[in-house]
């Protein structure tokens, strides 16, 4: 089994070679046919999240297989493994939790400390196989191709999760979306294909905001715009919701800016940095902050039933070989992506 292992925070990955795992119990054995690049494999890659004022929250260790959007094929089974039989391939949620605690007992095991998640915990997708610990963390993508569905496992969750907690959506209400990334852009087409809601868009890059537009938003807006923020709340008399998909000092003060009283700022995106306000206007403006984390095995069985149905818009997907894991994360980090990268295996 060939894997592209951490080394030292930042550095290149190494590519290793080992024992292919021999699946156990109920285990199942996958050729990782595609595996998505996420922000999150930056961070890790990095060893290390920016809290904000100097502090660090340290993060990785060396000898780490990132990876947690995975695409395979089923090649092996565990002798208790039932659901699957060789040759299906399935997307992987791979928020996997102890399976006795009580977020697991509620059902949000991405919510489980410290867990069992692939690519963050357990060894990921940068590598020519996968083992996964049960069948039911693996589901059917009907005839969307494998790399575009490899990107549901994290980045359609994420979007799809930090949607529903908006909850019920009313005449007039309005929903902002903050950040036209890879993530933004799954939200985005969730949103208009899926859920009806037809979002603002903002971003502090032009390229973006003109992607946005190209997929059919037709409301956008510049953060680097002066006083972009309050122009939207005159203009819609305050945002029921803003998401957040950068997650910086910047836009989540901008967040806060749209909204009305009442109204929900949910924050997903993990750039750092550190929230100052004031104690006295969380009562007086009764607004909610909220933070977002992928999302539960429930939320993907529902996002993946609108996935095979074709509810939802395909994203912009960039294809590299699995070797090029360590140039992939670097053009994330730079911001030269437009969409989602995804690491593809080589032919057989």
């Amino acid at each position: 089994m060939i894997s592209y292992q951490t080394t030292t925070p930042g550095s290149p990955l190494a590519e290793k070679a080992g024992a292919t795992p021999v699946p156990q119990g109920t285990e199942v054995l996958l050729k990782t046919l595609a595996c998505g690049v996420c922000h999150s494999d930056i961070h890790l890659h990095e060893g290390v999240f920016e809290l904000g004022h100097g502090k660090q929250l340290e993060v990785g260790r060396p000898g780490q297989v990132l990876g947690h959007e995975i695409y395979g094929e089923v090649v092996a089974l565990g002798q208790d493994a039932e659901g699957v039989n060789i040759g299906d391939r399935r997307v992987v949620f791979p928020w996997i939790g102890c399976g006795e605690c009580p977020s697991c007992l509620r059902g949000e095991e991405q919510l489980c400390t410290p867990g069992r998640a692939l690519g963050i915990v357990a060894p990921g997708g940068f590598a020519d196989h996968v083992l996964t610990p049960h069948p039911r963390y693996l589901f059917d993508c009907g005839s969307v191709p494998g790399s575009l569905a490899a990107t549901y496992a994290c980045s359609g969750l994420t979007a799809y999760g930090a949607l529903k907690k908006v909850g019920e959506i009313g005449p007039g209400d309005e929903i902002v979306i903050i950040g036209a990334g890879g993530v933004g852009m799954m939200a985005i087409q969730i949103a208009r294909s899926a859920m009806q809601i037809d979002p603002i868009v903002v971003d502090i890059d032009e390229a973006k905001l003109q992607a946005a537009r190209d997929m059919g938003v037709t409301r956008t807006w510049n953060s680097g715009e002066a006083r972009a923020a309050k122009a939207i709340r005159k203009a819609t008399g305050g945002a029921l919701a803003a998401l957040d998909f950068v997650g910086n000092e910047a836009t989540v003060n901008f967040g806060l800016g749209c909204l009305r009283k009442g109204g929900r700022l949910v924050v997903v995106g993990l750039y750092g940095g550190a929230l100052n306000i004031p104690i006295p206007f969380l009562p007086m403006n009764a607004r909610i902050i909220q933070g977002s984390y992928v999302g539960s095995l429930q939320d993907f069985a529902q996002l993946m039933e609108l996935v095979r149905a074709g509810s939802i818009d395909p994203i912009c997907i960039t294809e590299r070989p699995l070797a090029e894991a360590t140039a992939a994360l670097a053009d994330l980090k730079a911001g030269n992506v437009e969409g989602r990268q995804v690491l593809v295996a080589a032919p057989a």
